[in-house]
């Protein structure tokens, strides 16, 4: 197949390479169905209403200057997880990663990765576990953000999109969402490694 590729696309003009490609990128593509869809767009907006709630805090809290010192801005940021923390006090697992989007992230990283793929995630994943023991609780701080454990990319591509103030990241064999600014545990799912 990809000697054929090589050759059939050697071949053709650049109108033709680039349908060539298209349509084998559409090939490669999940077929995601209109449930599936539906799932993916509710969890985008959960996702967007606590980036709405977090954005609106951030806009209330007052403005720091370009000579605040340390002291200021670790104040500021301390002021502004526990504002989230307050807005969020009935936060419980599940509010993001509804039941209906974890069942679609467990299933699609099962169908999409082979078995060997499955295991060098699992290498990469727990090999690199750190050794901070993690509770997971919604609403509460990632014990030190310098231990997180790197999403292979592969990975990443499979899982629907964020916003640049969320991330995923696992725990074990557990999908945590969390902010990027202050690092809260949004949510998170148990046994969502493939």
């Amino acid at each position: 197949m990809i000697v054929f590729f090589v050759t059939a696309v050697a071949s053709t003009t650049n109108a033709q390479e680039k349908k060539v490609v298209k349509q084998i990128a559409a090939a490669e593509e999940p077929v995601i169905s209109p449930a599936d869809k539906e799932t993916i767009k509710r969890f985008e907006e959960r996702v967007k209403q606590y980036v709405s709630l977090r954005s609106s805090l951030k806009a209330k809290a007052p403005k720091l200057s370009k000579d605040s010192t340390p002291e200021q801005i670790q104040a500021a940021e301390t002021a502004l997880v526990a504002a989230l923390r307050t807005a969020r006090a009935g936060a419980k697992p599940g509010d993001i990663f509804t039941p209906d989007i974890a069942q679609y992230i467990r299933t699609t990283l099962k169908r999409e990765f082979k078995p060997d793929e499955k295991k060098e995630i699992r290498k990469v994943v727990l090999e690199k576990e750190t050794n901070i023991p993690v509770t997971l609780r919604v609403n509460y701080p990632y014990p030190d953000p310098k231990e997180f454990v790197e999403m292979p990319a592969t990975l990443l591509l499979k899982l629907p999109q964020l916003p640049k103030e969320v991330k995923y990241r696992y725990v074990n064999r557990n999908l945590i969402l969390i902010d990027t600014d202050n690092n809260l545990i949004v949510d998170y799912m148990i046994d969502a490694l493939p």
